[in-house]
């Protein structure tokens, strides 16, 4: 029996461009209708069945993206991003079959329509599919190829709790780090990321007792790398508390990037360029693009690490493509742990 390939599927729209921060008002869930067999033969049908919730979206949202991979989003565009999903149908001649897995980058939508070439074929390289949507290329690259930790670095983590984060204190201790420490805004984060993730100490962001006070406590002969996805005053306190030649790596800017009073495409930050010099400090920023053999190497590493138990996952799974806007913003609002993936339920 030949299954009858669907005509309508639901995506997300952005239905205006926000002043501030993005909210489940300024996006829309729409039917929107799928070509007729025969008028996309030349592209990929997937059926998604994943798709992560990201913060880089503000910024697209936001419209400034010079420098960046990715179009500026407008209103009217369907949202998109990371997705894992299941091949339906495929151009003649291609290698892909119906029931393949693939990942690609037109998540917020039911159904994608995918040329080839934007398909990766999932081959079992990690146990679980959904694990394909993890943020762990960005900070393993990072810690391999700008600031290499070596073996009784200590490392400091910002944003620890986030789909980075979560995952890059667990690569530096599998690197070799000897003490590991991150950051967030949550007490309940901070202790899961101790008990569950294995950080040595979390400092607290919003604490009556000042980053830098708490920084000293934690590693009081200082820090020798930082993975940085915040940037602003946390990047400014690590700088104070750099060793002898410490390695900073950055690969985030969150605190621009969530800023309700910016685009999303800037994030200024005021540090001691004397400090930088006199501890010989690098600073440098991680872009994948700079490296693209780390992807597969980070893909073969984290499915070993994945099935030996030497790493977790960390995520928020969210149930239905409706509650995604919601999620978005809730991911804004710090609210959730590790990564954020929607669950597509599509309906029969």
């Amino acid at each position: 029996m030949v299954m009858a390939l669907p005509r309508t599927g639901r995506e997300i729209r952005l239905a205006a461009r926000p002043e501030g921060l993005p909210g489940p008002a300024h996006f829309a869930v729409v039917e929107a209708a799928l070509p007729e067999p025969g008028e996309a033969a030349d592209r990929v049908l997937v059926r998604n069945l994943h798709f992560l919730v990201f913060p880089g979206l503000r910024t697209l949202i936001g419209g400034e993206v010079e420098g960046l991979p990715l179009p500026a989003l407008r209103a009217g565009d369907a949202l998109f991003g990371p997705a894992v999903g299941e091949v339906l149908t495929a151009p003649a001649g291609s290698t892909l079959r119906p029931g393949d897995l693939v990942s690609h980058m037109f998540g917020w939508r039911e159904f994608a329509l995918v040329a080839e070439a934007g398909c990766t074929p999932l081959d079992g390289g990690l146990p679980d599919p959904v694990a394909h949507l993890a943020q762990g290329s960005a900070p393993y690259g990072a810690l391999t190829r700008l600031a290499r930790v070596r073996p009784g670095d200590t490392v400091l983590v910002t944003g620890a709790a986030g789909a980075v984060g979560t995952l890059a204190g667990q690569i530096a201790r599998l690197l070799g780090a000897g003490r590991v420490i991150g950051t967030t805004g949550s007490l309940p984060k901070a202790e899961r990321l101790v008990a569950e993730l294995g950080y040595d100490a979390v400092l607290l962001r919003g604490s009556a007792r000042p980053l830098a006070e708490q920084l000293a406590e934690a590693a009081p002969e200082g820090i020798d790398v930082l993975l940085d996805t915040v940037g602003g005053e946390q990047l400014a306190v690590a700088l104070g508390a750099a060793r002898q030649g410490a390695r900073f790596a950055l690969v985030g800017a969150l605190s621009g990037q969530l800023d309700a009073g910016r685009a999303g495409g800037s994030a200024p930050v005021e540090i001691d360029a004397f400090r930088l010099i006199v501890k010989g400090v690098s600073l440098r920023g991680y872009t994948g693009t700079d490296h693209p053999d780390v992807e597969e190497e980070w893909t073969g590493r984290f499915g070993a690490w994945l099935r030996s138990g030497e790493i977790r996952f960390s995520r928020t799974r969210i149930p239905g493509i409706d509650r995604a806007p919601r999620a978005l913003g809730e991911l804004i609002d710090g609210r959730h742990f590790g990564a954020v993936v929607v669950d597509v339920d599509v309906r029969g």
